[in-house]
C-alpha cells in the first residue's frame, strides 16, 4: 500500500440508501465531482443462519494514490457496530460486522452513502476486513469462524468521470464463495464467489418453479418454508446446453455459473419462488435443479431438469421468470 492517501471528509445529505451526491469540485465550472456509493447484498447459504463479515476500510487503488474510507472515521460511511470481537471478547474499534443473510436477492446495505472522489482511474477497489467475521448453525446456533484471506477482497477498478455516478454493489454469492475445507477449522470466504456490479448496468430475476414440475421430478420436502426444495442456476449466454452445465465446483472446461440461488416454498402465497439480485444486464440461460447441495470445492453431478433463455435488463423492474 502506498503512504499517501486522501480522506475525503465533504458532508452531504443521503439522499436514499443506494444514491450517492458529490459535493462541489471548488472549480468555476459548477460540474461536480464524481460519486461513489457502495453497497453489499448477498446469495444465501443453506446451512448458516447467519454470516456475519466484519469490514474496517474500503480502498480505492488510484493513478494519483491511494484513497481509504476508514468505517466510523467520516461523513458517508457507515457506522461501526459491537458485532465483531476481539479473541479477548472486546469489540473491534472502526468496524461494522454485516449479516449477509439479511440482504438477499435484490436487498442490499450501503457502505459508503454520500462521499465524493477524484476524477481518475482506479485499477482496483479493496475491501479491508477485520477479524471477528463468523457463522451460525443454522442446526445446533453454534457460532464458526470465518476468515478472508490475506483478510482483503481484491476486486475490478473503474473510471470515475467528472459529474459521473459510481453505484456498485458488492455481490457475495456464499453458494461459491463460502467453504468449509476437511481438517480445518472454521469456514473460508473465496473472492470467486464474490462479484462487483454497476448497478447503473445491472437488473433482477424473480422467479417461480409449479409445484407440478417439482413433484414431477420428485423435489422434496414440498410445502415446508424452512427448507429449499431446489436450486436455480444463471449461465451467461443463450442457449447453454444442460448437458455442458457445471456446478459452483465444476470443470472449468464447461459452462459454469455466473449465480445461484436456493428455490423455497412461500407459505403465504403458496408458491415456490426464487430471486437473484444484481446480475448484469444481459442475455443468459437459466436451470432448475431438484438438487440443494452444492460443495464449491467439489465437482459434484448436478442433475437439471430444465432450462429456458433470459434477457435481464438494467433497472429496478425485475425481470419475471417461470418454470
Amino acid at each position: 500500500m502506498l503512504n499517501k492517501k486522501y480522506l475525503v471528509t465533504c458532508t452531504l445529505s443521503a439522499l436514499s440508501a443506494l444514491l450517492l451526491v458529490a459535493c462541489g469540485s471548488g472549480s468555476d465550472d459548477k460540474t461536480p465531482l464524481p460519486s461513489f456509493s457502495l453497497s453489499v447484498s448477498d446469495a444465501p447459504v443453506d446451512d448458516l443462519s447467519e454470516v456475519v463479515v466484519c469490514f474496517n476500510q474500503i480502498e480505492l487503488k488510484g493513478s494519483g494514490g491511494d484513497v481509504i474510507f476508514t468505517v466510523g472515521d467520516e461523513d458517508g460511511m457507515i457506522a461501526a457496530n459491537d458485532l465483531c470481537l476481539d479473541n479477548s471478547g472486546g469489540v473491534i474499534p472502526n468496524t461494522v460486522g454485516i449479516d449477509l443473510k439479511q440482504y438477499t436477492g435484490s436487498d442490499s446495505i450501503a457502505l459508503v452513502d454520500g462521499i465524493s472522489i477524484e476524477v481518475g482511474d482506479y485499477t482496483q477497489l479493496r475491501l479491508i476486513m477485520s477479524n471477528g467475521s463468523y457463522g451460525t448453525d443454522a442446526q445446533t446456533s453454534e457460532k464458526i469462524s470465518v476468515s478472508v484471506p490475506s483478510n482483503e477482497l481484491k476486486l475490478d477498478g473503474f473510471t470515475a468521470t467528472l459529474g459521473g455516478t459510481v453505484d456498485f454493489t458488492l455481490e457475495f454469492d456464499l453458494n461459491k464463495a463460502m467453504t468449509n475445507p476437511v481438517g480445518q477449522a472454521g469456514y473460508f470466504l473465496k473472492p470467486r464467489g464474490v462479484r462487483l456490479v454497476n448497478n447503473n448496468e445491472a437488473g433482477h430475476i424473480d422467479g417461480t418453479v409449479s409445484e407440478t414440475l417439482l413433484i414431477d421430478n420428485q423435489c422434496t420436502p414440498l410445502s415446508d418454508s424452512s427448507v429449499n426444495v431446489a436450486s436455480v442456476y444463471i449461465y451467461e449466454g443463450t442457449g447453454v446446453v444442460i448437458d455442458t452445465m457445471e456446478d459452483n465446483g465444476g470443470d472449468e472446461n464447461g459452462s459454469l455459473p455466473y449465480a445461484t440461488t436456493a428455490v423455497a416454498f412461500d407459505s403465504e402465497q403458496t408458491s415456490y419462488n426464487f430471486d437473484i439480485g444484481f446480475i448484469k444486464a444481459g442475455d443468459y440461460t437459466i436451470a432448475v435443479s431438484c438438487d440443494t447441495e452444492d460443495a464449491p470445492e467439489v465437482d459434484e453431478e448436478v442433475s437439471f431438469i430444465t432450462s429456458q433463455n433470459v434477457t435481464v435488463i438494467s433497472g429496478n423492474t425485475p425481470v419475471q421468470v417461470n418454470f
